[in-house]
């Protein structure tokens, strides 16, 4: 994974809009999110079929109004999680890009809605001992041209502000029947990063991607090209990672993917224990008896 540089700000912006939400200053947490770099998918594929279509996860997300149901009955809903300040920010407002983003999305909707299946994804609830939320104050999204598709960091002020950084060039080639669904994606992986713990910036970095994807795939927001696929390690990141987890949380329980989320806050990451302690046995056995279920 390549680690990508805090970005110089520009000096004066092209547009620059805040949304109207509540901030909440919290104590300053030292622990920050990796920076993230999406690597470029294949936008034209379809979805697979035959062997290779990934498995539907077991347990099928509820309707919006049936999580909210549910979240308020349990007392920790995602309503009531500390929001950040949210901003959005476009640096050229005459690139193609900005217009196809404007017209695809409320950006104040979708930006909401994806920080509350953020919170809901990786925590139980604001007052749960078993959870703890980031300190995170504020999230601006910058539109501008770069290469790439998105990334995330911190800001000069401090870690607890985030910036997202997502590419005009990406969103103006993505096909007109994905514009919708792809920037809600992305957009929900980069708002992980602004809310996931790293084990004190020593989290594998195909874990943390991992992390993020997973929330996409959880939301419903999974790209056709992404598939199950057993090559390689189980920390390859990215989808390839989402669909472990996945198998990890059908196999021990819905809360899986937030006890280790949780286990990356307290201390720095090795594998034998973290993976020991957590589900009893090691990540390469894991990854395993993964494969062979796909195998079978």
């Amino acid at each position: 994974m390549t680690l990508l540089p805090l970005t110089t700000r520009a000096p004066k912006p092209g547009a620059v809009f805040t949304l109207p939400t509540s901030s909440t200053d919290d104590e300053k947490n030292p622990s920050d999110p990796t920076p993230s770099a999406i690597p470029l998918p294949d936008l034209t594929a379809t979805k697979p079929t035959g062997p290779d279509k990934p498995p539907s996860p077991t347990r099928a997300p509820p309707a919006p109004e049936e999580r909210d149901s549910r979240a308020n009955h349990r007392g920790g809903g995602s309503a009531h999680f500390p929001q950040p300040k949210l901003r959005f920010e476009i640096r050229d407002v005459c690139h193609p890009g900005a217009a196809k983003f404007l017209g695809a999305v409320n950006i104040g909707s979708i930006f909401s809605v994806a920080v509350a299946n953020v919170q809901r994804c990786l925590y139980r609830s604001p007052g749960d001992p078993h959870t703890h939320v980031p300190p995170t104050r504020s999230v601006t999204l910058i539109l501008r041209d770069m290469g790439g598709v998105a990334y995330t960091t911190g800001t000069d002020l401090d870690s607890d502000h985030k910036e997202i950084h997502f590419s005009l060039s990406y969103i103006n080639g993505i096909p007109a029947p994905r514009l919708t669904a792809e920037i809600t994606g992305v957009l929900t992986h980069e708002l992980v990063h602004c809310y996931q713990w790293d084990a004190l910036n020593s989290c594998p970095g195909g874990l943390v991607e991992g992390i993020a994807d997973w929330v996409r795939l959880n939301c419903d927001l999974s790209p056709p090209h992404w598939k199950r696929e057993i090559d390689g390690g189980w920390d390859r990141g990215y989808q390839h990672t989402a669909y472990f987890l996945q198998y990890l949380v059908d196999r021990f329980g819905e809360g899986t993917v937030r006890e280790i989320n949780e286990k990356l806050r307290r201390r720095r990451y090795e594998a034998k224990p973290f993976w020991t302690e957590l589900l009893g046995r090691p990540v390469e056995q894991l990854w395993s008896d993964y494969a062979s279920a796909g195998e079978g």
